[in-house]
């Protein structure tokens, strides 16, 4: 017999069946994206969209022994889309182009503006109180275009808009296990600032590993923040990062849901509307949220920083107000 815990748990899985859209569902990440939210208990309808292949992932998904239903859409079929998004709880944007070596992430803005643009326009039409997360990169410039979109539609809502910058922090926590020789499960780096480059900040001084040496901490600093570069190489042109972004957007997905199911003390990181530096022109920041029934419910401040961060946080925030701007201009001025 079922413990009062155990049902209690067990009802409220029940009661709130959660419908999922992913946005570019037959891509590198789409794919492995899909699978995982597949797997989640939470997500009882996955609706899949892409240009082409979305049926081929929705049927190979649907054989697994979950309990939620599949479907793929196209643009070939009437209202693809709009049926893709029709009453989902969660949109999930992975749609567009990978990074090629020597490419950053601000390469793939002329590409991925224009699809995440659309994309956001559909989102505001069919899903207007979803939760939107945002993975298409330069994530720092898409997720301000998803915003001016929304407004421009009527529908934004600061509160469900969503960067997804949790790999940054799945890497910091890898990458700093392998220094330190420890259990990288145990390991928890807060991450702030934006999703490219140096907008990336871990703020070590926050961790249990305070006295590494100059020479160790900006080497791991650097490598946190070009993680991606090493995957872009290894892959020699075949793609980027995908299955690691994959199990980060599941992560932050699950979070998310976990928010709006009511869970108490759900704390991630992500690039959001934020107060923190609005006051020098810069709308977006990423920082610990806490995620509730409404979305964000609490943005963290940064908190007490070393000397070092404070540098790296001057440097982030000129560049992260450029490229917000440059996704914000590429709406309203087009």
């Amino acid at each position: 017999m079922l413990s009062r815990v155990a049902r209690r748990a067990f009802s409220t899985s029940r009661i709130n069946p959660y419908k999922v859209t992913v946005l570019g569902a037959g891509g590198g990440i789409g794919q492995p994206l899909s699978l995982l939210l597949k797997l989640n208990h939470k997500v009882t309808d996955l609706r899949l969209y892409d240009l082409k292949g979305a049926h081929g992932v929705a049927a190979d998904l649907s054989h697994i022994p979950t309990n939620s239903v599949v479907k793929g859409f196209t643009p070939e079929e009437k209202d693809g889309l709009k049926q893709a998004l029709d009453k989902t709880d969660v949109v999930l944007i992975p749609a567009g182009v990978p990074r090629k070596p020597g490419m950053t992430r601000d390469d793939l803005f002329s590409i991925n503006a224009s699809i995440v643009r659309d994309l956001a326009a559909a989102v505001a039409e069919s899903a207007p109180e979803a939760a939107v997360l945002v993975i298409s990169n330069p994530v720092n410039s898409t997720v301000p275009i998803v915003a001016e979109v929304l407004k421009s539609k009527g529908v934004y809502n600061p509160k469900k808009l969503f960067g997804v910058t949790t790999l940054d922090v799945i890497r910091a926590s890898r990458f700093i296990s392998q220094v330190e020789n420890t259990d990288p499960t145990t390991e928890h780096v807060t991450v702030v600032g934006g999703h490219s480059g140096i907008t990336i900040i871990p703020l070590l001084s926050q961790t249990k590993h305070k006295m590494l040496d100059k020479e160790t901490r900006d080497a791991l600093i650097h490598r946190i923040q070009f993680g991606g570069d090493e995957v872009v190489k290894a892959k020699n042109g075949a793609g980027s990062a995908t299955l690691s972004m994959a199990q980060a957007g599941a992560k932050f997905a699950n979070a998310v849901l976990a928010g709006l199911e009511g869970e108490r003390d759900v704390i991630q990181p992500s690039f959001v509307d934020s107060p923190l530096y609005k006051s020098e022109g810069i709308d977006f920041f990423a920082s610990k949220v806490l995620l509730g029934p409404q979305g964000v419910e609490k943005i963290f401040p940064v908190g007490e920083i070393s000397s070092e961060e404070e540098e790296l946080l001057a440097k982030c925030k000129e560049t992260l107000k450029k490229n917000i701007e440059k996704g914000e201009k590429f709406v309203t001025q087009a």
